[in-house]
């Protein structure tokens, strides 16, 4: 069905919008100061952004805050530590080195947006460097940076992601949720039972 209404045109898109203000337009940084190095320093957490032959995908990362390493000024370092081993992010890499990470620390509403090209490697030096509790990650993904600023808090403000409720929403479980996209494949009931253990006894 035609949509009448759709954006088909970058011109028809920017006549919704008001032009970006020049703050907006120079914050973009194309490497890592001092002070930027401290904000991706205190992150536990970020999301990581790639595109391969399969399409887009979207990650999870995190790990105590400063997992992602900043080697030098124009230099990251994510070491990639256990999983589900589907490692999307890590193949969209080999084919399309275009990445971009969205650091996030608790309690801060601005976000750090990186975004760069990247490649794997398993050099054993990093790959030592990089060890958690005995455990070394197969790869470790470098991040020649490209472009960085700062993300303004109004999402983080508006969802009021730090102010969490004292009960947590009541959404499916993860059991019940691969049960119905595996057509039960999984038993919501045992997945849920066994999660808890399993993940905290392989988190590296």
């Amino acid at each position: 069905m035609t949509d009448a209404h759709a954006i088909t045109t970058q011109e028809q898109l920017q006549a919704l919008y008001a032009p970006p203000r020049e703050l907006v337009l120079k914050k973009v940084a194309d490497r890592i100061d001092p002070r930027t190095a401290s904000f991706i320093a205190a992150s536990p957490f970020a999301v990581l952004a790639t595109f391969g032959a399969r399409g887009p995908h979207v990650t999870p990362r995190g790990d105590a805050p400063g997992f992602v390493n900043v080697v030098n000024e124009t230099t990251l370092a994510l070491p990639d530590r256990r999983g589900n081993n589907r490692i999307d992010a890590l193949r969209d890499v080999v084919d399309n080195p275009a990445v971009s990470l969205l650091f996030m620390v608790p309690g801060v509403g601005e976000t750090l947006r990186v975004a760069g090209k990247a490649r794997l490697t398993t050099d054993p030096a990093l790959c030592a460097r990089y060890a958690v509790q005995g455990q070394l990650p197969a790869t470790v993904m470098l991040i020649s940076v490209e472009e960085v600023f700062m993300q303004c808090a109004r999402a983080i403000v508006r969802s009021r992601l730090w102010k969490a409720p004292e009960a947590p929403a009541p959404v499916p479980s993860a059991g019940q949720l691969l049960e119905a996209h595996t057509k039960g494949l999984v038993v919501a009931e045992e997945y849920d039972r066994e999660r808890g253990p399993v993940v905290a006894s392989t988190l590296y």
